[in-house]
Formats: C-alpha cells, structure tokens, sequence
C-alpha cells in the first residue's frame, strides 16, 4: 500500500469528467525529470467539482505512485499543520520540531529526493502563498486545486466547466437515488429524465447544485417534479439549503459563495460593484464595452474603474481570483454563471435589486446602437441578449424611463429588418406603454414607436391594423412636428403602401405624391427616404400596368439608393426586384432575370437566410422560369419561396397565398395534379 493521507473517501457519485481526467493525467505523466517537474492546477469557481475531481483522480492512478499526500491549502495555518502531519506520516527525524518551518523544509527535502509521489494542494485560492510549499524540483507529481483562472508560471491550469446536460442529468439521477450507480442514463424513464434535464439547466449544471438537489429529493422522498416546482418559487431558500451526510462539501450553495463575495467585496470595492451589474445581465458573452462606454450610468464606485484601462484590468484580475467572472479575450467578453447571479441578487433588498436592475439597463442602453442601419447589425446583434434581458428586468421590477423605452424601440426596429415580427412586435409594444407612462400624452417619440408597430402589422399582412397604427402615428406627427416633416411624409408612405396592397391604387397614388412632394421640399435631393416614395410610386404604376411609368420612377429610386447606401444594401434589393418584375410582366425574361439575380446577390449576402424579401425575389425568379417553358428550375425557385414565406410569415399570408397558387399552377401544368392538391391540402389544414 503507498503512504496515503487522503482525508476523503471515494464519492460514490462522481460523474462524467472523463476528458478532464485523461487531460490531467496525460499532462502530469509527461513530467518525466526533475527539470520538467511543473504543477497541475484544477481551476474554477466554487462548487464546480475540483476537490472531487482530484479526489477522483487520487483513487484512480493511485497504484502508479508509492504516496500520495493531501493538504488543505486555504490559509498559511492549514498548509503548515498539513505538511507536519506529513513529516510524522514520513516519520521524518523533524516531525517533533517545534519550527513549523523546519518541517516544512524537511518534507520539501523529501520530495525532492524521493520519486512517485503525488501532492495535492487543496482550495490553493492565494497561488503565490502555496507555492512557497512546493519543491522546488522532484520526481513527483503536484496537483492543485485554484479558484484563480491565472496560476502564472507557478501550474498550467485546466479549467472545470459546468456539467452538459448529458452529464448532470446522469449525476442528479443517481444522487436522487432514481437511478442504479451503474445505469445508464437511457434506461431512466423518459419523464424522470425529462424533468432532470429540466432541473439541470435551472441549476447551470453545477456539480454542487446538482448534488444539493439529489440529496434533498433523496432524504425528503419529494421527487424530481415536485422539487422542480419548489425550486421555481422558493430558490433561495433550497439553494441555502444542504441535506445531506457527506462531509466532503458540507456548505450549501449559498455559503461556498458568500465568503468569495466578501473577499473582493474588502479587496476590490469595483470588483463588488461590477459582481452586482451582471448579476441583472444575460449571463454569456456581457460585452467589456456595455461597462466601459456604460461606466457613468454604474454608479460612482465603478465609473471611474471602467473608463481606466488598468484599473479596469486590476479589477477584473481581482474578481477572476475566484472564478466568479470569466473573461474572454478573442471575443472581449465576460461571462458569469447563471446561479452566481442567483445568489447576488437573493442578497440583495428589492431596493437595491431595482437599483442595480436599471443601471444594467441604462448601460446598455448606452451601447446599444441608437440608428439601427446596415452599418450597425453586427453591434446590435452583438449587444441584442442582453437588451433581451433588459426588456425582463423592466417588467419584473416595474421600472419606466425614456431610455428604456428607446432600447426596447430600437430592439423592435432591429429585429422588424430581420423578419423576427413576433419579438418585435412584443418589444414595440412595450415601449409604447413606457412612452405613453412618461412621455407627454401626444410625443413624436410615441408617434414612432406606432409608426414601426404598423410596419409590423403590414409585413405580416394585418393591413386594417397596419393602416390604423399609421393613421394614429400620421395624427400625432401632425400635432406636434412642423407641417412638413420628413418624419409626416414617412408615415404618407406607409399609408399609401398598405393601400397598394389592399387593391386601393388611387388612395395610395395620392399618399404617394403627398409624401414625394414632402420628401422633395425638406430632404436632401438624393436622400434615401425620397428613394423609397419613388420606389412605392413605381410599384404603384406597375400594378396599374403603366410599365413605362413605373420603370421611370424604380429607376430614380435605385440611382439614388446606390449613390447614397452602401454597395450591397438589402433597401436596393428591393428597388431591383421591383424592375426585375417590370421586365416580366413586360415579356422581357432576360432582364428580368439579370435584375432579380443582383437583387438576390445581395439580399442572400446581408439578410438572415429565410427572410420574406429573399421570399420574394425566389417567387418572380420562379415565374420568369415558368414564362420561358424551364418548369423544373421554376419548381426548385417556386418551392424555396414557399418554404421561407409559410416560416417567416405564415400559411395565411397574402403573400404565401400567391406562392401556394402559383406553385399549385405550375404543379397542374407538368401534370402533377395530385400533388397539386395535396400541397393546397396541407396549407389549408394548418
């Protein structure tokens, strides 16, 4: 038997870390000389399983090492009575040495001249203090375990990740006692395994949580679902909970963290302040730039860190000393575990969550790109979770402000170019309740926000709802803008669009020639905005027939469009469709083609891949094949736009309508009338 001091017995639970294991072990094993002799650190947060994984590994190689010593590493204290246990478990000739250091020396000395041993330095959070133990050489092996993300030249450091859900719903079932030790985890039942998995995500798949959770179904006979339900309404107080009999992790959740909070919170006021920011933030990829360019909304402790890039950097290193916050470097991210927030915001008083909860809000705001442009779609996607986690703050703590209400706008207006209408429309309408909250009863601010929830309502083919939010937009604009507003003439527009698709070709032609009028008297004379009022007059045109005319006005709009947008801009796909469609309803398939071809260059580059105006130009494509006899290429285009359009739009959209009948037309020419009438079928079932 090797000399062994292990204080902890096998866990019987231990689950997954497989690849860790194997990783760790490769890495210590290529220590082969004294020269090479360079510790293993296990690093992450509290509660992730790094004491169990080395206690794992300590049990699984032990036949490959002749000792294998443990000490607790938290303190200078517990380092010291630790190593004079080894020099009385040694039966070194210091052991009764009165000098702790003189033991300490003795014990390195052995280390250093005797091989395959393993030491495991345990919770060695102050890296620099523990490693004044090490030998300084050896033939041994070193192993410690670090909530420091950084142990520098002292150890390379493997970092534990949380449990995937594979991993933690197999750990969960077996703590609970659901499930044999040696079972796999497809012969649990399919709604035991369900609910674990559900349990599991609720948890971040902490291996801590996760055993905190077993071992109260376990003892209390409760069961998965009801501790799910229990877990969803009374969390803090589960997760200061420990039921159980293991003295490996007596401490709860709550307790492995508290004292972690309160270093940084006596080291680092900046670094507590910061904790408490993304404790109200979405928990991957927080953005550096959301604190720095949001620094004067965080309050008088962590703006003056934030806006200095070393004391920023010192902050983080400080917070990064307990794993609580990881940050990535290729991406200039932060990212915290979902129930560390959990944790930071059960102690705090509702007063203070509110606080915390609209400084996140506000410093995102800040980010978060107040025109919404093709420019400026990387930021906002960038930047759109955590808007998203903002939107939930405001009506979990009932907060209303003019700057919230602006992120919410420009939310909506990002994902309304982006054909995500149902988020949009939830985050629009949000925004109109704030505005209507605390803007004057009749604002333009409020005016827009209708403006765009028209815009949503009219792509997805509510045209009598489309009309009444630019009536009520027009109405307001009117009221509080100057008589001729490019803002008035934008809302024109709109009106005369949903009457060009409701069949009211003169009511639109009028609201067209208004806003041009408009347009033309407060624009600039190459502005993007009159482009768009020639563009609509041209499509109007063209539904009358009047192709010379609408060719005329589509060709003003484009000239405008490329000399005032970028290259490829999804606004001059739009102009180009329209043309393409000119030319084939004029007969003229060639230059239909060439005109859709660009459009759908372009679109397919700069839009989401199903989006209604790739829909769109895939439909004309379809129909140009159709007229030049070349059925299976229209088939293949006709589909592809019926495919997007019943996604992105819906089954009883107009525009999904004339895909269906067409593509149903073209099915009964190849004579495929079966097929025709089973695709008719289908639609009209959903």
């Amino acid at each position: 038997m090797p000399i062994w001091n292990l204080p902890f017995r096998r866990n019987p639970f231990f689950t997954g870390r497989e690849e860790l294991l194997k990783r760790l072990h490769d890495q210590l094993s290529q220590t082969k000389t004294a020269a090479l002799t360079q510790a293993q650190a296990i690093s992450g947060m509290g509660g992730i399983g790094k004491t169990q994984t080395a206690v794992e590994y300590a049990y699984r190689y032990q036949e490959e090492y002749q000792a294998i010593f443990w000490v607790g590493a938290e303190t200078r204290l517990s380092l010291l009575a630790d190593f004079g246990k080894i020099a009385a478990l040694l039966h070194l000739a210091e052991r009764d040495a009165q000098d702790q250091e003189v033991l300490v020396t003795a014990v390195k000395h052995w280390l250093l001249t005797h091989p395959g041993w393993l030491l495991i330095l345990d919770n060695a959070d102050d890296v620099q203090m523990a490693s004044a133990f090490l030998p300084p050489g050896g033939r041994g092996h070193i192993l410690l375990t670090t909530r420091a993300q950084a142990a520098g030249a002292i150890a390379r450091s493997l970092q534990v990740e949380e449990m995937d859900i594979r991993e933690g719903t197999l750990l969960l079932l077996r703590r609970a006692g659901v499930q044999a030790m040696e079972a796999p985890l497809e012969s649990a039942e399919e709604s035991e395994r369900t609910t674990a998995e559900a349990i599991v995500r609720e948890l971040g798949g902490l291996p801590l949580a996760l055993d905190q959770a077993g071992a109260y179904i376990e003892e209390t006979g409760c069961g998965l679902l009801d501790y799910l339900h229990l877990y969803q309404q009374r969390r803090r107080e589960l997760l200061g909970l420990r039921k159980s009999l293991t003295a490996e992790h007596p401490e709860p959740v709550t307790t492995t963290w508290s004292l972690s909070f309160q270093k940084i919170e006596e080291a680092n006021r900046a670094g507590s302040a910061l904790l408490r920011v993304c404790a109200f933030l979405a928990p991957d990829a927080m953005a550096e730039e959301i604190f720095i360019e949001g620094a004067p909304h965080l309050g008088s402790v962590l703006e003056p860190v934030a806006t200095d890039p070393l004391k920023w950097n010192q902050t983080l290193e400080e917070v990064r000393r307990y794993s609580l916050l990881k940050r990535h470097t290729a991406t200039k991210t932060l990212s915290i575990h979902r129930l560390v927030q959990a944790v930071l915001r059960d102690k705090m008083t509702p007063q203070e969550q509110r606080q915390w909860a609209e400084r996140a809000i506000r410093a995102v705001n800040a980010v978060f790109p107040a025109a919404v442009e093709l420019e400026t779609w990387a930021r906002c996607e960038r930047y759109l979770p955590q808007a998203q986690v903002c939107a939930q703050l405001l009506e979990q703590y009932d907060l209303a402000f003019a700057e919230a209400a602006g992120l919410l706008h420009e939310m909506g207006l990002y994902l309304v170019e982006h054909a995500r209408y149902a988020e949009a429309e939830r985050y629009l309408r949000q925004a109109l309740q704030i505005k209507q909250k605390v803007l004057p009863a009749e604002h333009s601010e409020t005016a827009t926000t209708l403006h765009e929830l028209g815009r949503v309502s009219w792509n997805q083919g509510r045209y009598a709802e489309a009309e009444r939010y630019w009536q009520q937009a027009l109405q307001m604009y009117q009221k509080v803008l100057p008589a001729e507003h490019s803002y008035i003439a934008a809302t024109l527009s709109a009106l005369g669009t949903v009457n060009l698709e409701q069949g009211k070709y003169v009511e639109a032609e009028r609201y067209f020639q208004q806003a041009l009028q408009m347009d033309q008297k407060v624009l600039a004379a190459e502005h993007p905005d009159t482009a768009i009022t020639l563009q609509e007059l041209g499509r109007v045109n063209l539904e009358q027939g009047r192709y010379a005319e609408a060719e005329r006005y589509l060709q003003q709009a484009l000239q405008i469009k490329q000399k005032v947008l970028p290259a490829e801009h999804p606004e001059t796909a739009i102009t180009l469709t329209a043309l393409g469609t000119v030319k084939l309803e004029q007969g003229q398939y060639a230059e239909a083609e060439r005109y859709l071809q660009q459009a759908l260059q372009i679109s397919q580059k700069v839009l989401p891949a199903e989006h209604p105006d790739i829909g769109k130009i895939l439909h004309e494509l379809g129909r140009v094949k159709y007229y030049q006899g070349q059925y299976a290429e229209a088939e293949r285009y006709l589909q592809q736009a019926l495919q997007i359009k019943q996604k992105v739009l819906s089954a009883e959209h107009p525009s999904t309508i004339v895909t269906l009948k067409n593509y149903a037309y073209l099915l009964r020419q190849m004579g495929r009338e079966n097929e025709a009438i089973a695709l008719e079928t289908r639609f009209k079932a959903k």
